[in-house]
């Protein structure tokens, strides 16, 4: 790992990710590996179409999912949205697929990773690395919802990128290089939530 990630605080900063249904969830698992390599903290939440493209097998950190979500309301009346929201100093949500930020941007709060998003603490930075088809990023109605969730969550937008995408078009709406998302979160933590 390059030596400016590096986690330099004294105290180890929480990063939590949250996964939605791209097929670019494939590289959750890969970007938290980063993270904690790099030394800091990493829960994630997965939506469940998230779940279809994350391997469960020997899972590097807590993976949380809507059957944790209530659960530990079950066991124990813990709300896991609240303590996750607690617990992170940043939310980064990589893949951020068009219906979970359709869902942000009209408030909506109907799974785990939703309901974090809706208690989150707008003091804290929060990451989104949009992943979905060509013709997906270009409908009228991302743009209107990228801007409603910089407006309302003080968003940093990371991405996407173009390339051959998963469905075998070449267009714009691939997620992000693992180390630009990586870098950017890490550049909001080290500087007080402002990109260097």
């Amino acid at each position: 790992m390059e030596e400016d990630l590096k986690n330099s605080s004294e105290t180890k900063k929480n990063i939590l990710i949250g996964a939605t249904g791209s097929v670019a969830a494939v590289r959750t698992i890969p970007i938290a590996r980063g993270f904690i390599e790099a030394g800091y903290n990493v829960k994630i939440a997965v939506t469940e179409s998230a779940k279809n493209f994350i391997s469960e097998e020997s899972p590097i950190c807590e993976v949380y999912d809507e059957q944790s979500h209530w659960s530990q309301w079950k066991n124990n009346h813990q709300v896991l949205h609240i303590n996750l929201r607690k617990w992170a100093d940043i939310l980064l949500i990589a893949p951020l697929d068009a219906n979970t930020l359709a869902k942000m941007a009209n408030g909506l709060c109907d799974n785990l990773l939703t309901c974090v998003v809706r208690a989150w603490d707008l003091s804290k930075p929060m990451v989104l690395a949009p992943a979905m088809n060509t013709m997906m990023w270009e409908n009228p109605f991302t743009n209107e919802h990228l801007n409603k969730v910089r407006e309302v969550y003080n968003a940093h937008i990371v991405g996407p990128i173009a390339k051959t995408l998963a469905c075998q078009e070449t267009g714009i709406g691939a997620i992000s290089d693992t180390q630009e998302i990586i870098r950017c979160c890490i550049s909001l933590l080290s500087n007080n939530y402002i990109i260097q």
